[in-house]
């Protein structure tokens, strides 16, 4: 049993094709950075079946797919290549404690999340008032100062400039924003691109001011349902575990727990 790398995207697709296709939903990370990632990773079992999957990004930190505790353990044991020392690690909670333990290095966990996955999607009831449509270019330089609060709300440090990074997805017309009853936008949400059947919802976010209307679940139902009348199998989405509120709205608008995960800082 061993830990093997490649910077191969193709390479690392020919190895874990099965690994990938069986446990989709579980391996969503991998599935959406593999194409960017600076390295790849695969654990073969003795007979060659893969049963764990990594992806390393640049700085180095790397993002845990479905995997064993005995292959986080080994993964540990055997480190990175090159002798990098992630100053981080993300992926499912049992996987990251099991490797971050094995280490022998001090940790703190930084976030703990939950995924889950839509099952019927349900609107919110009662709606609330207004409506959804389609951001459009003339809503970049709002929606990137929002991204950036957005950032700063979930605790990261914000970039600098996000004009590109929402340019993007308003082209594809993959960001929504929901219209208070005066026609001012007050909330937004997107959706990434569809990979391996599968789409993520992300950028879940309410002016401060108007929180508490409902706003946020009406935005969540139109991209969630765009993402379903787009052909994608499975709509995704992260939650922080230390949020209570959105953990219960996501589950009334139909979404369905999977599987929770955890990220943590090494602190020498």
């Amino acid at each position: 049993m061993t830990w093997s790398f490649t910077e191969s995207a193709a390479a690392f697709r020919a190895a874990a094709a099965e690994h990938l296709a069986a446990e989709p939903v579980r391996n969503t990370a991998v599935l959406t950075l593999m194409d960017t990632a600076g390295r790849l990773g695969w654990w073969a079992e003795p007979d060659g079946g893969v049963t764990g999957v990594l992806v390393v990004s640049p700085p180095g930190e790397p993002s845990l797919g479905a995997m064993t505790k005995e292959a986080a353990r080994a993964l540990a044991a055997e480190g990175l290549p090159g002798g990098e020392r992630p100053t981080a690690v993300r992926g499912e909670t049992a996987a990251v404690e099991a490797y971050a333990e094995t280490t022998g290095r001090p940790w703190a966990p930084v976030a703990r999340m939950r995924l889950f996955r839509l099952g019927e999607l349900t609107p919110p009831d009662p709606a609330p008032e207004g409506r959804a449509r389609v951001a459009t270019g003339a809503d970049v330089p709002l929606v990137a100062e929002w991204t950036k609060e957005f950032a700063r709300a979930i605790g990261d440090e914000p970039a600098e400039d996000y004009t590109g990074f929402v340019t993007e997805r308003i082209s594809e017309e993959r960001l929504w924003l929901w219209e208070g009853p005066d026609g001012r936008p007050v909330s937004m949400a997107a959706v990434s691109r569809t990979i391996g059947g599968q789409a993520r919802v992300h950028l879940v976010h309410t002016q401060p001011a108007e929180r508490g209307r409902g706003y946020a679940a009406g935005v969540t139902e139109a991209v969630s349902r765009a993402a379903l009348d787009a052909g994608t199998e499975r709509v995704l989405l992260f939650t922080d575990l230390a949020n209570p509120t959105s953990n219960a709205l996501y589950r009334r608008l139909g979404y369905r727990p999977v599987t929770d995960h955890l990220t943590v800082t090494f602190t020498d």
